[in-house]
């Protein structure tokens, strides 16, 4: 991905210059990725995936075509059988990881990396939150891991990670399971990002609720990607919701990758013959 730089400004009598190109980094960069379950079941084939700053890179595919596989790769929740990852991503109070393939870090080393810089919305909430804890005990769980023990900073941290998820404040105190389902997800989501992190991985997070409640989620998430510049990487089997999401699109069926590229340009004019099938059978 390339983005144009203004010169600087020149002196007087001197001629500007053209804007000069500048390639982005990208964010994430995977190579190779493959995941076997059993001799037999392959779920995911040689998956190349990059995602660039400010992005939101949608995957898309039917049940069983290997996407939530790559997000749980992503999230480093499981070892591939082969693949190389990095994130291009520093802190002071962190090691550097960019020049590391991912996958083959210590268990304290991936456990860092998930801490700091990356955050996950799950499908399923249960997978995601303590669903007795109250909903702002669940966000600042992921403080209290970092080393946060003031009660006062947990609390208003808790509060401000909620505040940004429009969750409604008034329940902070709350337990998930007392929630709707679209509130757990915004919980989640509170959780997912009050550590500030480079990525932000989400798993089909609108399936099962409501229009109007989808409706509202996708919104948050639109803000939030625009107000943050976080990069994410969504998958979900919803056209409409990669098309009102994503800038880029994946599309994957037994385990690869059949097309890529914008999301408009694949969702308008499908080349592969499976792209072409998901597209009309949404029409």
């Amino acid at each position: 991905m390339a983005t144009f730089a203004e010169p600087p400004i020149p002196l007087k009598g001197e001629q500007r210059s053209a804007p000069i190109l500048v390639t982005a980094q990208p964010l994430l960069h995977a190579r190779g990725l493959v995941k076997r379950y059993g001799p037999k079941i392959v779920a995911v084939d040689q998956v190349d995936i990059e995602a660039y700053p400010g992005e939101v890179l949608g995957i898309v595919g039917e049940s069983g075509s290997g996407k939530s596989t790559v997000l749980r790769l992503l999230n480093l929740e499981e070892q591939p059988d082969a693949g190389d990852y990095r994130l291009n991503v520093s802190r002071a109070h962190v090691h550097t990881f960019e020049r590391l393939n991912l996958f083959t870090l210590d268990r304290p080393a991936r456990r860092e990396v998930r801490m700091f810089h990356i955050g996950i919305v799950y499908q399923n909430p249960h997978l995601g939150l303590r669903m007795r804890n109250t909903s702002s005990g669940n966000v600042a769980e992921r403080l209290i891991m970092v080393g946060e023990r003031n009660y006062g900073a947990l609390r208003e941290a808790a509060r401000s990670s909620l505040a940004v998820s429009e969750f409604p404040l008034q329940r902070m105190d709350d337990p998930p399971s007392q929630l709707s389902g679209g509130m757990q997800q915004r919980v989640q989501l509170a959780k997912a990002i009050a550590l500030k992190p480079a990525l932000l991985l989400l798993d089909e997070p609108t399936t099962g609720l409501d229009v109007s409640v989808q409706a509202l989620v996708l919104d948050t998430l639109k803000r939030l990607q625009r107000e943050t510049g976080v990069t994410m990487v969504i998958v979900s089997h919803d056209l409409g919701v990669i098309r009102m999401l994503a800038d880029r699109v994946m599309v994957m069926r037994h385990g690869r990758v059949v097309e890529r590229g914008l999301t408009d340009q694949v969702l308008e004019d499908p080349q592969d013959p499976y792209t072409q099938q998901l597209v009309h059978a949404k029409l």
